[in-house]
């Protein structure tokens, strides 16, 4: 066989991206690179070409592309059985959801698909405990969700959104939620007073915002403020949870054990999707059936996946990993930083979810433009609200590896 030429390589990329333009809708701003193939911390685009990937699925593939154990769950149970609905008992549903409240001390858990159905989740289950437990008036239950904040794109959820992206041009936004600061307790210690609050909704970390931390004891205070106020400590892990921050969960730090904690995307390995949302029976079992459900929830090839890559990620130690090199990864960008102050504003995060604030060039160039040249280097990452870079490569990442990106990163930014 002849080697494939450059142009044709090139012309094979542009068409599949002229594909994805002509045929898909443009919800997304994608870095113009056409990838085929993953495995561990590295990907290949369709000419071959190799990259070092800094972004793993906005946190859904800590356990690295297409992780052997992982897909060997998956390729074995998808000859067996795939889907059978909950209209019927499956034979691998109870030992998945026995396996996450094991590991997380939970008495319930409550399996769905993406994160914004286990987001929705949480808020119905908020709610109906809001009335059948403290005794809330009906349809007057209010949630309190932080600003910035960021938990998926239903009409449901960007009603209570701050982010001008999400919510333009999609109103009337449903009634029910109060947006308080985050990182701002006295705030919410005054939202709390209400007595129609039933729950407090909150990222331990706001990734999307641009990996925003807050101050050290907020989450432990926040959490001690609603259960003085009988209100439930709702904590988003979709993006923090499962090794990502260095803790199996971002609240793990302050020692708080959410009233209702919703889990995603690691949730399996990136294989598909998976979500969960736990909680203790005083609040689980307020729904009844018939009353919220999913055709794929639960589903015995999703709850297999979902068993490998919790023992993935528990065997291999990549909470572990993820809590050293995150200390590497920001001692290694916080020297870029003293080197050219006048280009990187910040560094900030913890484990390996980890953001940095570029300042916009003189002559125009931001984050997007660092974002493409990495990229041309073999680094994808990807930046958020114009001047944040995220860097989140999969935990399997070695300090080896940590180290030839950064410097790589620092090659981009010393040349900006």
């Amino acid at each position: 066989m002849q080697p494939t030429s450059p142009t044709a390589q090139h012309s094979r990329s542009q068409e599949l991206m002229a594909l994805e333009d002509q045929y898909g809708a443009h919800n997304y701003h994608p870095l113009p690179v056409v990838l085929s193939r993953g495995e561990g911390v590295h990907l290949w685009d369709v000419d071959g070409k190799h990259y070092y990937d800094f972004l793993s699925a906005y946190s859904a593939v800590n356990q690295g592309h297409c992780h052997p154990r992982i897909i060997g769950a998956l390729t074995e149970q998808a000859q067996k059985l795939t889907l059978t609905s909950r209209a019927f008992f499956n034979d691998q549903l109870g030992a998945a959801e026995k396996q996450l409240c094991e590991l997380f001390n939970y008495d319930k858990a409550l399996l769905m698909n993406s994160g914004a159905e286990a987001v929705e989740t949480a808020l119905k289950l908020a709610r109906k405990w809001g009335y059948q437990e403290k005794g809330i008036a009906p349809n007057q239950a209010l949630i309190l969700v932080a600003e910035h904040n960021f938990h998926g794109r239903t009409t449901g959820i960007i009603s209570f959104s701050t982010d001008p992206d999400s919510t333009g041009g999609f109103g009337p936004y449903n009634p029910g939620y109060q947006v308080v600061p985050y990182n701002d307790l006295e705030a919410l210690e005054e939202a709390l007073k209400d007595p129609h609050v039933c729950g407090f909704l909150v990222e331990p970390i706001q990734g999307e915002a641009g990996v925003m931390v807050p101050a050290d004891g907020y989450l432990a205070k926040a959490a001690a403020l609603c259960k003085d106020h009988k209100v439930l400590f709702i904590a988003d892990e979709i993006q923090t949870g499962l090794g990502r921050t260095g803790e199996l969960l971002a609240v793990c730090y302050e020692g708080v054990h959410a009233d209702i904690l919703i889990l995603g995307k690691a949730l399996s390995g990136g294989v598909l999707p998976v979500s969960a949302v736990l909680a203790r029976n005083e609040i689980m079992l307020t729904i009844q059936p018939g009353q919220h459900g999913s055709t794929f929830g639960g589903n015995p090839l999703a709850s297999v996946v979902l068993r490998a890559a919790l023992d993935v990620l528990l065997d291999e130690k990549l909470t572990a990993n993820a809590r050293v090199l995150g200390e590497v990864f920001r001692e290694r960008m916080r020297r870029v930083q003293a080197k050219r102050p006048e280009v990187v504003e910040e560094v900030r995060g913890k484990g390996l979810l980890n953001a940095v604030v570029i300042n916009p060039h003189v002559d125009g160039r931001t984050a997007w433009d660092v974002c493409v040249s990495l990229m041309e280097r073999g680094v994808l990452a990807k930046p958020t609200h114009g001047d944040i870079i995220r860097f989140a490569p999969p935990l399997v990442i070695t300090e080896e590896q940590l180290h030839e990106v950064c410097d790589v990163i620092e090659e981009v930014i010393m040349a900006f």
